[in-house]
């Protein structure tokens, strides 16, 4: 009890260091999303007048003092009544990490923890290491332009994202705007915070690098630092400690936060941490980043500077860059340039989303700032965009984020292109939603979230009401792959197209063919194309090539090539298949835009009637578009997904546990691992899994399936899977675990040659 308030008063009470540097203001995020904007926006600003840091200690330890006192009597009643034992809640603490449980990311919250490396003696390690590497051009460094770093600090961290395997709220919190993000640090107020491999997967998907924080704060601060930096020696311990977390999780380095004040003699120490941690993690992560938060003075005194100057540029120079405090003034953009000189873009200057003494006030004002720093040609650092999240902006979340980003966006521009390697694929997942599909065929309709289920993400425009076709990803629509689409849904009129950007990018084109492949669900004669813009290496020729189903004579003219793609019939009702072949040697593909046109054909072939009527019963206008793109592949023509027979793999459960009721059924909790017998060039990011349940029918064979059911179960990010609390129905005599492989470019292993693990059921 006492541990749960502490924690919660100090991520309520965040100071922001005010431009005087003689007092400090109460930064009310957290009273705003616990109690409502409009009754405490101004809490502190009429506060931060009267109040100050040496208060907010002071009141912190009479409050502790005071629930101390609380616990103590609860403690004292309990043992003078033992019956209260019987209605007392239970225990809210965690079972012991080493204990087979659901998999969960969680913080390391002492320094004991670190030095003793108990965290891979876990349960839940395995499972918490990111699986996708981080795609990038040809350097894994920086590039050498003004970057945007997004900072998460999401109402504490690891919520909906700590379930590795996946939750179950299908509006968990998301990004989805990848394409304007270089950097992204996962942040909370515990010591040692580890990014959910979830974020470090769908960040390292879109060529984002990924950063865990290290905070010292209050009196607990101090006391970390007088370990920590007590020697030369414990600092780089320590130092190596967080490397090598970073490096065996699969996340891209760190940032370093000391809010504490410290003695004049603990900052060559602090030095060597800093410097050792910066070297380490570049020789064993190459690529990787250390950046300073400024707080600690290089004269020992917690007293944030807004800008990079003599009293900060020390830590600057022995890593990677500084993330400036987010209070800063017009012109310390400028100034901390021109410190900074040819590292200019290594300076992030904060800007607080919630507003709290930011310039230009944050929110649906972040563009004030943005467009100063880019004037300014620095770096930006975007603190807690999950503001429109937590305050529950208006109309509706999806709504809301795409219009913030769309400011951030317009400011900002666009700097990064989608990964230009192939095979390139996409099911336009925002890893979370209502039901779940495999090659079109729905195996789920349970709601749940799993951010590294997150396909690459589409950069669509925000949507225009004056627009006849409205194009969105509606998570409630019907999927090919996974959870997600893209939505075409308005008016379109015979003889006429509508185009809409759905990628802008960098593909290099060899002269070997390039083989397009992309699933449409549509309505009626509403038809769906491609459009593949390509510029010439030396980016005199331009080409446009449009993909297409259909007949599109009355506007083929507005392209320099049409390619009549060949479809095939999905395995589930309703979806086709396009495939189509293009040779553009010497070329870059650089967008990719989505076409609705309707048929030239005057018969109007119904594929899909997905609404045959109004909501109120009239029929549907004639000139009613409505089609769905499941998902896109590209890759050469030759590449094919080379899957190892089921006998190369070895598959096996452990941690068995049976648990009976008394009507004969059981529940099984199980972990399922494999691995390939022998080392080769595989990699496989992603696995399915199901099961078969099978019975013995009377007078038949054991192990016989009475319907040969395939349960979907879940998804592994990693070559393990824990099934808990399953359901075994009491004439069950097998369970068959089938682990379907997952190829880069969006094939999957047939079922029946995937690896398995049988488990016999447990007797009575």
């Amino acid at each position: 009890m006492n541990e749960a308030f502490d924690s919660e008063l100090k991520y309520i009470y965040r100071l922001s260091y005010m431009e005087n540097g003689d007092s400090a203001e109460i930064c009310g995020k957290n009273l705003v999303h616990m109690r409502g904007k409009s009754e405490v926006g101004m809490i502190p600003q009429l506060l931060g007048v009267y109040i100050n840091r040496q208060f907010l200690i002071n009141a912190r330890h009479i409050l502790r003092s005071f629930v101390a006192a609380i616990q103590t009597s609860y403690d004292f009643v309990s043992m003078a009544n033992p019956k209260s034992e019987s209605v007392s809640e239970p225990s809210v603490s965690e079972p012991p990490r080493t204990q087979p449980s659901v998999p969960i990311s969680y913080p390391i919250k002492t320094l004991e923890e670190l030095e003793s490396r108990s965290y891979f003696d876990s349960f839940h390690y395995p499972f918490n290491r990111a699986s996708v590497p981080i795609l990038h051009g040809d350097s894994s460094s920086l590039p050498q332009r003004r970057r945007l770093l997004v900072c998460h600090d999401m109402a504490g961290g690891y919520l909906d994202d700590k379930w590795i395997q996946g939750g179950t709220n299908p509006d968990a919190y998301a990004i989805w705007h990848w394409h304007l993000i270089d950097v992204f640090v996962y942040f909370s107020h515990n010591l040692v915070t580890l990014p959910p491999p979830s974020w470090t997967n769908t960040a390292h998907r879109h060529g984002v690098k990924v950063l865990g924080t290290f905070i010292t704060e209050w009196d607990e601060g101090r006391t970390v630092c007088d370990t920590l930096l007590s020697t030369k020696e414990t600092a780089h311990m320590y130092a190596e400690r967080l490397a090598e977390l970073a490096a065996d999780l699969g996340f891209d380095g760190w940032l370093i936060n000391m809010e504490v004040n410290l003695d004049q003699g603990q900052i060559p120490n602090l030095k060597e941490f800093v410097d050792h941690l910066s070297l380490t993690m570049h020789s064993s992560v190459p690529g990787s980043l250390v950046l300073w938060y400024d707080s600690v003075t290089v004269d020992g005194k917690l007293n944030w500077q807004d800008q990079l100057n003599e009293h900060n540029k020390p830590f600057f120079d022995i890593c990677d860059g500084i993330f400036v405090n987010y209070t800063w003034k017009e012109d310390y953009p400028r100034l901390s340039a021109a410190v900074a000189s040819e590292r200019k873009f290594d300076v992030y200057m904060g800007i607080d989303v919630f507003g709290r003494n930011t310039y230009g006030g944050g929110q649906w004002n972040v563009n004030v700032a943005l467009d100063l720093l880019r004037k300014n040609d620095v770096s930006a650092a975007i603190f807690a965009p999950g503001w429109v999240y937590e305050t529950k902006q208006a109309p509706d979340f999806e709504t809301a984020q795409n219009s913030w980003w769309g400011l951030v966006e317009k400011s900002w521009g666009v700097l990064r292109n989608f990964p230009g390697q192939l095979p390139f694929y996409t099911n336009f997942d925002q890893g979370r939603g209502y039901h779940i599909s495999v090659d079109g065929d729905n195996v789920s309709d349970t709601a749940w979230c799993n951010l590294s289920c997150q396909g690459f993400q589409p950069q669509l425009k925000l949507v225009d009401p004056a627009n006849s076709i409205q194009v969105s990803v509606d998570l409630k629509e019907a999927s090919y792959s996974g959870g997600g689409n893209i939505t075409f849904k308005g008016s379109l009129e015979e003889k006429t197209y509508f185009e809409s950007k759905i990628f802008q990018g960098g593909f290099l084109l060899s002269e070997e063919p390039v083989h397009f492949m992309y699933s449409v669900k549509s309505d009626g004669n509403s038809s769906l194309g491609l459009k593949l813009e390509f510029t010439s290496t030396g980016g005199d020729r331009r080409a446009s090539v449009l993909l297409a189903s259909r007949a599109v004579n009355h506007f083929s003219n507005k392209f320099s090539k049409v390619i009549m793609t060949r479809e095939r019939k999905g395995l589930s009702s309703g979806w086709v298949i396009n495939e189509g072949v293009i040779a553009m040697h010497g070329y870059t593909l650089t967008e990719i835009d989505a076409v609705c046109y309707r048929s030239d054909s005057s018969v109007n072939e119904i594929r899909w009637q997905h609404r045959s009527n109004d909501n109120d019963g009239t029929l549907a206008s004639p000139s009613d578009y409505f089609a769905l793109l499941g998902h896109i592949t590209i890759k050469t023509s030759d590449y094919r997904s080379d899957f190892p027979v089921s006998s190369s793999w070895l598959v096996d459960g452990t941690c068995i546990k049976w648990t009976s009721d008394p009507l004969g059924s059981k529940t099984l909790d199980v972990k399922i691992s494999w691995k390939l017998k022998n080392e080769n060039n595989y990699q496989f990011l992603k696995f399915n899994v199901y099961l078969v349940k099978l019975s013995k029918r009377a007078g038949g064979n054991p192990g016989t399936a009475l319907e040969d059911v395939k349960v979907y179960l879940g998804v592994a990010q990693v070559s393990s899977f824990y099934v808990s609390d399953l359901k075994v129905p009491s004439d069950t005599s097998t369970l068959k675990f089938i682990i379907q492989v997952c190829g880069i470019d969006g094939t999957l292993q047939e079922l029946d040659e995937s690896p398995y693990y049988e488990l016999e059921v447990e007797g009575p």
